[in-house]
């Protein structure tokens, strides 16, 4: 007998900084090709943009998020924490000061405990003492999600129950070991992909922590796809290449989500659901530079 039983999908939204406006564009076409998940996973900015999602799993919802994400600026999400580096205050030497991020999740999230949002969503944080991944799935949503977004050295970690949770990027998992550990039996993966077409290294040590955070997603999620695709069916959209902004620049995000929703839905036309593979994007290349 054929197995006719639905498969639990799960769409997991990986991090990527400022890249995280791709998702957006992402997320507009699969819900206009009327496609949507069992349940959402989501890493750093991935996991603001799930947890967004999850709670207004629908066009209007996407709209409002592309809205927010039109008018982010770096210095709301990245607001120097001047005092702290300068050894002045008691935060432990963090460059970015986390109250605007926080704010921005206290203003933005359409609901206040995880459990509440209207397609189940699950935040993945590393645990900055052992260095395990940690699925966080009820509980206050800022908090969760502010978790998953704590770079190391740039955002404070933060003290969720008995845990010190930091970046979800960190530990040696993407969302994908996750949503296939949480029953997902069908996994759309939304990757932001990494600047591939730079002509130098990022200026800055936050915009060269966030590069490099990028680059180790990229290849966390290449890897995985080889260790999880005979346990769930792995779908990758494909990630915008080439790619030249920085993940720490947030000036192109009406461009990129536009760019984004018009590959994704050419992508869907061209039965890109069918296919089990990693992007050619995601793997290590650059872009010769010749005029």
């Amino acid at each position: 007998m054929v197995d006719t039983t639905p498969k639990p999908t799960a769409w997991v939204l990986a991090g990527g900084g400022s890249f995280g406006a791709i998702q957006v564009g992402m997320l507009r076409a699969l819900v206009a090709h009327g496609l949507l998940p069992d349940l959402v996973v989501g890493s750093s900015v991935g996991a603001i943009n799930g947890a967004y999602f999850a709670g207004a799993p629908n066009a209007a919802g996407i709209a409002q998020l592309e809205a927010i994400w039109c008018g982010l600026h770096r210095s709301t999400v990245f607001p120097i924490a001047w005092r702290s580096m300068l050894g002045l205050g008691a935060s432990g030497g963090f460059a970015v000061d986390p109250s605007g991020l926080r704010g921005l999740l206290e203003q933005c999230l359409p609901y206040q405990t995880l459990e509440q949002a209207s397609v189940p969503v699950h935040v993945v944080a590393t645990d900055q003492l052992s260095g395990g991944t940690v699925a966080v799935s009820s509980g206050p949503a800022v908090d969760a999600v502010l978790a998953s977004c704590a770079v190391p050295a740039v955002f404070p970690p933060v003290h969720l129950g008995e845990r010190f949770l930091i970046d979800g990027a960190i530990a040696s998992n993407t969302p994908i070991s996750v949503a296939v550990e949480l029953g997902a039996r069908r996994v759309i993966v939304l990757p932001t992909g990494f600047a591939c077409a730079l002509d130098a290294p990022p200026r800055g040590a936050i915009g060269n922590a966030l590069h490099a955070v990028t680059l180790l997603i990229a290849h966390q999620l290449a890897s995985e796809f080889e260790q999880y695709h005979a346990a769930a069916e792995i779908i990758m959209v494909p990630p915008l290449c080439p790619l030249t902004a920085s993940p720490y620049d947030f000036s192109h995000a009406g461009e990129l989500i536009q760019r984004a929703a018009e590959q994704t839905q050419r992508w869907l036309e061209n039965d890109g659901l069918t296919r089990e593979q990693v992007p050619l994007a995601l793997l290590a290349h650059g872009h010769s530079h010749s005029h």
